[in-house]
């Protein structure tokens, strides 16, 4: 015969495992940046919003060519899921995104 208590411990362990799944699912902030345009994308700056400055470069002397994407992790140590996007390409224009949710969104696509 089980033990009732027992099997509540067991089933409760294991929600709590699923549950623990899913939140490290909620906060994972690495997003794709794919670049859709016929620009090389020289600088790619992400900043929380409560962020008064854009953050480094996070493609540094790296370039993202036209076709091309890159996985990046945004994750700045703060509980923060939304960001500003900068995006400045070859020619010198750029690219503002302002409040973008990056704990749901996965993929950040420029186009021309």
């Amino acid at each position: 015969m089980f033990n009732v208590s027992k099997m509540t411990i067991i089933a409760g362990a294991a929600l709590i495992g699923l549950a623990a799944a899913g939140s490290a699912k909620a906060w994972d902030k690495r997003i794709d940046v794919v670049n859709a345009s016929h620009l090389p994308i020289v600088n790619f700056y992400a900043s929380n919003v409560g962020s008064d400055s854009w953050e480094e470069d996070i493609l540094g002397t790296g370039v993202l060519p036209p076709g091309y994407q890159v996985r990046v992790n945004l994750d700045d140590g703060t509980s923060y899921c939304h960001f500003d996007l900068k995006t400045r390409f070859a020619d010198g224009s750029s690219v503002i995104r302002r409040d973008v949710d990056i704990c749901t969104v996965t993929r950040f696509t420029l186009y021309d």
